[in-house]
């Protein structure tokens, strides 16, 4: 054992006149511990409500959506699902159209977007029959020859509907807007709600069948193509593949590209909470340097005798710079400990509940995440290291002379 680090360990564990001191680390240590801790929960806490936005995101949207780029529509969806079908990490294709609608009940109206789309094949690519919370994702006309329709949740309740009531819906695709122009109506029967909650497809979407779109918005062929992917962290890849082998008939963009904005926000709102939480690890820091500049002080005379037997400057540096390190290092792995227990509570019994009909979650979600762990406890060591090099240079630098004359 180097007797830098034998020295150091007893000045930490000071009884015999420094118990002040020995409390004082204490404090040290546990400044460290809450810091870490705070970071910890709050990291994992900020990972947990991104999780689940992108998950209830992708409930109702694709992995990589896929346009024309040339033309309004595509005209042989088939075939272009047959080429995107092919391309490695693809598992599944949809065919989609997308436009704005007025839509009314026998009591209110709204306006609404509107998707045209084939049950099955959007089924089999954003899981939005597994949404389903009342009725059947059927969009087949009856008998009567009325178009089935599917709705959110919320909008279903501001025009007061349930599955088996009328709607109309009202588009102005096609027409000249001029004085008198007369949208195009048609009448749909509700099958089903939905509920993804994300208000904003709950509150303003409906779905109907392709042909039942395309007949109402007046559009030859499908607005684009809805893809799915075996790993959607992928799915930016997948889309710069189909831009640039089918950039002559393709315009594709991922998820993560068509939230941008949403994950951006987040994704900046996490490293603003990592920067104001290190302030308490910063505060310990300080607590460190008092601590070791009151060990100088008190232990002045063992320092100048270390000298005197020949302990050059870059050992004593090194006793006190071991005692930040000890107190970092112990005060990042019980920080973790302390963090991880706390996740694992909220976790296990979701304590911090939240109210489900203004968060589209009932409870705290928490997601831990190992790479936050290695950051967090990197920044604690680092900053209780360098709160230690002022006081280390003091210590390095008492005069032998002057301590002993005194």
């Amino acid at each position: 054992m180097k007797y830098e680090w034998f020295i150091a360990r007893r000045y930490l564990m000071s009884r015999q006149s420094g118990s002040f001191i020995s409390l004082n680390t204490f404090f040290s240590i546990g400044g460290v511990v809450i810091g870490v801790a705070a970071l910890i929960f709050v990291m994992s806490m900020m990972n947990g409500f991104e999780s689940e936005l992108r998950t209830r995101i992708l409930g109702v949207t694709s992995h990589v959506t896929v346009f024309p780029r040339f033309e309004e529509s595509l005209l042989n969806p088939e075939a272009a699902m047959a080429d995107l079908e092919m391309i490695d990490g693809v598992l599944a294709a949809a065919p989609f159209i997308y436009y704005k609608a007025a839509v009314t009940s026998n009591t209110m109206g709204d306006g609404i977007v509107v998707r045209g789309v084939e049950p099955d094949l959007e089924n089999a690519v954003t899981g939005l029959g597994d949404k389903i919370i009342v009725g059947d994702f059927d969009l087949t006309p009856n008998e009567n020859g009325e178009g089935g329709i599917v709705v959110g949740k919320n909008l279903a309740a501001s025009l007061d509907v349930v599955p088996g009531d009328p709607m109309w819906l009202f588009s102005l695709k096609g027409e000249k807007l001029k004085a008198g122009a007369q949208p195009k109506v048609k009448r749909f029967v509700v099958r089903a709600i939905f509920e993804t909650g994300m208000y904003e497809y709950d509150a303003g979407m409906a779905y109907i069948s392709i042909p039942d779109a395309a007949s109402l918005f007046k559009i030859n062929g499908v607005t684009g193509i809805h893809l799915k992917t075996a790993d959607f962290f992928n799915a930016d890849e997948i889309a710069r593949q189909i831009n640039l082998t089918h950039s002559d008939r393709f315009d594709a963009v991922d998820w993560k590209q068509m939230h941008r904005n949403l994950f951006s926000w987040m994704q900046l709102e996490k490293i603003g909470m990592f920067i104001a939480l290190s302030l308490i690890i910063g505060v310990a820091a300080f607590n460190i340097i008092s601590t070791l500049v009151m060990i100088v002080m008190e232990k002045r005379h063992e320092i100048g005798i270390l000298k005197t037997m020949g302990s050059v400057p870059a050992s004593i540096s090194r006793i006190f710079m071991s005692i930040g390190l000890v107190v970092g290092i112990l005060g990042c792995l019980l920080g973790w400990l302390l963090g991880y227990f706390l996740c694992w509570l909220q976790i296990r019994f979701e304590i911090v509940s939240l109210p489900p009909e203004i968060y589209f979650i009932s409870s705290l979600p928490v997601e831990i995440r190992l790479l936050d762990f290695m950051l967090v406890g990197a920044a604690a060591v680092l900053l209780c290291f360098l709160a230690t090099i002022y006081p280390a240079r003091k210590a390095a630098g008492l005069s032998v002379v002057r301590v002993l004359r005194h």
